[in-house]
């Protein structure tokens, strides 16, 4: 088991125009986040840099790191902290010879201890599995267990990303096996007391 507490890591809705930086600020303001992953889908790449470049100023002014999911050119143009891979997406490799050694490179391993272990070798800074929990966000194939964590942080010193309908209420035992960082997106965008109100709900969590 790692000694650093268990972090918080918001993921982006899909739509962040219109008023999701005010959003972002809320929750950033509201408690803890270790990271937020800008996550969109089938936006050309200036509109891309365009609605990133907001979010990632707020994640600057509060320290948080700002990582682009699967894009490593706009990873690159915009300077982010980090970039997150899928198994389908640019190769590791090709991904570390592109952004240098100082940017985060986390990699999708669903529920394969054997993917993990390829990531952890070539030289990720952390690895993902899930989905833990149904999740809304996107389709689930893979459902590993909390087991997974706990193999994983048992062995290795590499960080472990737990994601997938992760919420205050079921989040407990990912956190209790091991996980580093919870993944979380529906569960602070989606919360009808707003982003604000989740954020301290998981802050009081894994601050015990």
């Amino acid at each position: 088991m790692n000694d650093i507490p268990c972090q918080l890591y918001l993921i982006s809705p899909l739509d962040v125009g219109g008023s999701f930086p005010d959003r972002l600020r809320e929750a950033l303001e509201a408690g803890p986040v270790a990271a937020f992953q800008f996550r969109v889908k089938d936006v050309g790449a200036d509109e891309a840099t365009r609605l990133a470049i907001p979010l990632k100023a707020i994640c600057d002014e509060f320290d948080v790191a700002f990582v682009v999911n699967d894009d490593v050119a706009l990873a690159r143009q915009l300077g982010a902290d980090g970039v997150h891979l899928g198994q389908g997406d640019e190769s590791l490799k090709n991904a570390r010879e592109t952004l240098g050694n100082d940017v985060q490179i986390g990699i999708t391993c669903h529920d394969s201890r054997h993917l993990a272990m390829e990531a952890g070798e070539g030289g990720a800074n952390y690895v993902a599995f899930g989905a833990f929990f149904p999740t809304s966000t996107k389709e689930t194939v893979y459902r590993p267990e909390a087991d997974l964590l706990a193999w994983w942080s048992g062995m290795m010193e590499i960080p472990c990303v737990a994601i997938g309908g992760i919420t205050p209420e079921n989040c407990r035992p990912l956190v209790e096996a091991g996980a580093d960082f919870l993944a979380v997106s529906g569960a602070v965008w989606n919360d009808p007391d707003g982003p604000a109100a989740a954020v301290r709900k998981f802050a009081d969590i894994l601050g015990e």
